[in-house]
């Protein structure tokens, strides 16, 4: 039982290897994909795949599994990896044996509420991403989203396989606001959640790139903050846009983006709204 596990080097040996569940819905457009020859390509196929980070996650980690002794470049983004793998291999391999993340979490419905949480807050943050880096003339932007995306995978991992641990650090922070996330992770896990995505990412071989663009430690780089500002305003905004931490983070956007934190605000908080209707 993963509750079991006490050491970081516990959790990182047995996510290095473990079976990712992804959400039904992404199994069942991948199917509807798979019987619809007209519809079916990389492009249609790598919009499903990325509105699951943990299935964009498995992927990439297959691919690097999987790599060829001519491959002499790191693939990043998605669509690139489903060229390299072509659509048949994608589906008998890459998609073979996944689990369902809600069946795993069947009897731990407020943990799959907060998954669904994070993985809506990571989709917003590689959304503020990929436009803030095509603002910046950023031509890659592709890796930018990506980066934004898998930010936070370990934290959903968490949630997927230590429902409980993941669940009484929500409690203790929210029965309590001015408690440090790391200190509440060390106490419960033993270990931080930066901790486990650092060495997660890293056993998994994950793009050297891609790994440097999720670590805030390198946030002298422009396309580093970028992602790290992203992060922030999706999990700040996540709480409401009265957040207190939101100001701070209006005046560190606009000083990547050149913009006043005025004019950060009135651009992204009605962007967020537009947002919000077209999801109903």
């Amino acid at each position: 039982m993963t509750e079991e596990f006490r050491t970081l080097s516990q959790w990182v040996s047995f996510l290095e290897t473990a079976t990712l569940p992804v959400f039904r819905n992404s199994l069942a457009d991948l199917e509807m994909l798979r019987l619809d020859e007209e519809q079916l390509s990389v492009l249609t196929v790598a919009r499903v795949v990325l509105r699951d980070p943990i299935l964009t996650a498995h992927v990439l980690r297959y691919l690097q599994n999987h790599r060829s002794r001519h491959q002499e470049t790191e693939i990043i983004e998605v669509e690139q990896a489903l060229l390299v793998l072509g659509l048949d291999a994608f589906y008998q391999k890459v998609m073979g044996g996944l689990g369902v993340v809600e069946d795993r979490l069947s009897e731990h419905p407020a943990a799959l509420t907060n998954l669904l949480r994070v993985g809506r807050r990571a989709e917003r943050a590689a959304d503020y991403a990929r436009e803030w880096a095509i603002r910046l003339n950023d031509r890659r932007f592709g890796e930018v989203y990506m980066a934004a995306l898998l930010h936070d995978l370990a934290e959903m991992l968490l949630w997927v396989f230590a429902p409980l641990q993941s669940l009484k650090i929500r409690e203790a922070q929210q029965m309590d606001n001015t408690l440090r996330s790391q200190d509440v992770q060390e106490e419960v896990l033993g270990f931080t959640v930066r901790a486990l995505q650092h060495e997660l990412v890293i056993r998994w071989g994950l793009p050297h790139l891609l790994v440097m663009l999720m670590e805030d430690a390198h946030a002298t780089s422009s396309r580093v903050r970028n992602v790290t500002l992203a992060v922030n305003l999706a999990r700040h905004s996540d709480n409401g846009w009265d957040d207190a931490a939101l100001p701070d983070d209006y005046n560190e956007i606009g000083q990547l983006l050149r913009m006043t934190p005025l004019d950060v605000r009135r651009w992204v908080v009605p962007h967020e709204t537009e947002r919000f209707r077209r999801s109903l």
